[in-house]
């Protein structure tokens, strides 16, 4: 519940510090007073968008503050989420700067302003005059109904299968788009990776090839070359080997009467071991090189193929060709395999679709039962508040597909008379008879909802008298089971029915003007009310009816 409000700068308001209690209380004051500019404090608190226009001329920073005690309102849990600290007693703060800059705290923590509207959903209500146009929206009206048959949980459960849904039709809607796409690219996939296949390319092919056609071209130079270094090292008349193995002879007959002959004959017979190794392996290469054309004319046209693939699809190896082979030949496998996948995604699609709809036949039963009891419930509620002849019916539609809420096309029918035909409540009902309707539903989902604070800004537009007074009656019983009703009114007969009594007011001095707010006692009170009774003047027959209204004797 609403403990205190702190309002330092905001429009007309210097500074205003006020606090509150349980039960019903009234706000009244002339028009222009400031009732609207509390209000729009209240609403940037909150966590509504903030406007630098709102900060008072000449002042730098605006500052709202309120006090709320919480400590019934189970709402721990949402503390932990934001990571707040958790007190009994909450304090939410908004700070404006002339800059435009906004600041939120929740117990001295930043907080956003999604985070405060959040936190502000579980403890105030207000209901501005604008808000009687939600009759006619339907998110209100199944509202009103989840509150009556108990659907938190079940929404809840809907809203995440609802959510499934989707997603999944979402993927499944990507996946048909990526399939029509990649049908009419198949073809080309298709020649790219067939080209490329038939040329059989393997890694390090073309190193070999080149290699292979440099030797071919130049096949009779290498073999002449060759025999040449053969005919040098192993000639019969002066062999280099023949020579080497003379002197290795020669050193070994030495050994016996020269002992550093014995070292040099090792290493003679080391290099003429492998100078005899080197010049047969020249022998054999000089064997196996040829001059054979048609090979080289072979090996040509395999690079040729090699190339211009390369130069095709821009590369500079077989590596990175058989990359792009594999590429394609993975898109062509997607492309394939994209029909299983859209049979699996689509069983997916319609296993949620079942379990939508399950849950939101569920909630239509739930509904449906509520709207019997709204019916009953506010044609009670309205005889009294002076529409005897009161019809009101909740009329259901189906739509064809699964909302964010359901499948319900709900809409609230009313009329004032006997024999009217039912219409959409916004359609036929006068300004004061929607006044009158809208009251009466906040009363009945009251308790349901379990707000703490629900206040009121002239929900009596357009009655008065009696029905004004009945009115009255029904926010002091909304005030009386542990809640806080707050009603701003211009009417001496809800005003009389509060049981705190504030009124807001104007002062102007040499520089500006001021609003503010004050309790009254009980004998400003009766001074109050006789005004709105009989105007500035006040008579004594107006202080005779303002003290019969307040119950004095």
């Amino acid at each position: 519940m609403l403990r205190s409000l702190f309002i330092q700068n905001y429009a007309l308001i210097d500074k205003l510090d006020i606090d509150f209690e349980n039960g019903f209380s009234v706000i009244t004051g002339e028009t222009g007073a400031g009732k609207s500019i509390i209000l729009g404090a209240i609403g940037l608190l909150l966590g509504q968008r903030a406007d630098s226009k709102a900060i008072r001329n000449g002042a730098t920073k605006c500052v709202i503050e309120a006090v709320f005690d919480i400590s019934t309102h189970q709402l721990q849990s949402l503390f932990e989420e934001n990571e707040w600290e958790y007190e009994d007693e909450c304090i939410i703060r908004r700070e404006l700067s002339a800059t435009g800059k906004s600041r939120a705290f929740v117990n001295d923590s930043p907080a956003s302003l999604s985070q405060v509207k959040e936190l502000g959903e579980h403890l105030i209500d207000v209901h501005s005059q604008h808000q009687n146009l939600l009759l006619s929206n339907e998110g209100f009206q199944l509202n009103v109904l989840d509150v009556i048959a108990h659907n938190e949980q079940l929404l809840a459960t809907y809203r995440v299968a609802y959510n499934d849904w989707r997603q999944a039709k979402q993927e499944l809607a990507s996946l048909i788009e990526n399939a029509e796409k990649n049908k009419a690219d198949e073809d080309y996939y298709r020649f790219q990776l067939e080209q490329l296949a038939s040329a059989n390319l393997s890694d390090g092919e073309q190193e070999e090839l080149e290699e292979e056609s440099e030797v071919l071209s130049h096949a009779e130079e290498i073999k002449a070359q060759l025999y040449k270094v053969e005919q040098i090292m192993s000639a019969d008349d002066v062999s280099a080997l023949q020579g080497m193995k003379e002197s290795l002879d020669t050193l070994k007959s030495l050994c016996n009467v020269y002992a550093s002959a014995s070292e040099l004959s090792d290493r003679f017979e080391s290099c003429y071991i492998e100078l005899k190794d080197i010049v047969q392996e020249v022998a054999d290469k000089n064997e196996r090189i040829e001059f054979n054309p048609k090979r080289l004319d072979e090996v040509n046209e395999r690079l040729n193929v090699i190339y211009t693939l390369q130069q095709k699809h821009r590369v500079d190896t077989i590596s990175d060709l058989l990359a792009i082979q594999d590429d394609f030949a993975s898109k062509l496998s997607s492309i394939s395999s994209i029909d299983e996948a859209i049979q699996r995604m689509q069983k997916r699609v319609d296993e949620c679709y079942a379990i939508v709809m399950n849950q939101a036949e569920m909630l239509s039963d739930n509904r449906k039962k509520a709207a019997a009891i709204v019916e009953e419930q506010m044609r009670e509620r309205l005889v009294p508040l002076g529409i005897p002849n009161v019809q009101f019916s909740v009329d259901f539609g189906t739509y064809k597909e699964p909302t964010s809420l359901g499948l319900d096309n709900v809409k609230f029918l009313f009329s004032a008379n006997k024999n009217s035909v039912l219409q959409n409540i916004s359609s036929v009902a006068s300004g004061g008879e929607i006044a009158r309707v809208m009251l009466s539903i906040k009363a009945m989902i009251a308790k349901e909802a379990k707000l703490p604070t629900i206040i009121f800004d002239e929900i009596d537009t357009g009655v008065s008298g009696e029905i004004a007074d009945r009115m009255a009656t029904i926010m002091h019983e909304m005030g009386d089971a542990e809640r806080q009703v707050i009603s701003i009114t211009h009417l001496p007969q809800i005003a009389s029915k509060g049981k705190v009594h504030y009124k807001v007011f104007k002062q102007d001095n040499d520089t500006e003007t001021i609003s503010n707010i004050v309790r009254l006692d009980e004998e400003e009170r009766i001074t109050e009310i006789a005004q709105m009774l009989s105007g500035a003047t006040l008579t004594d027959a107006a202080l005779h009816n303002a003290k019969t209204l307040l119950g004095y004797k």
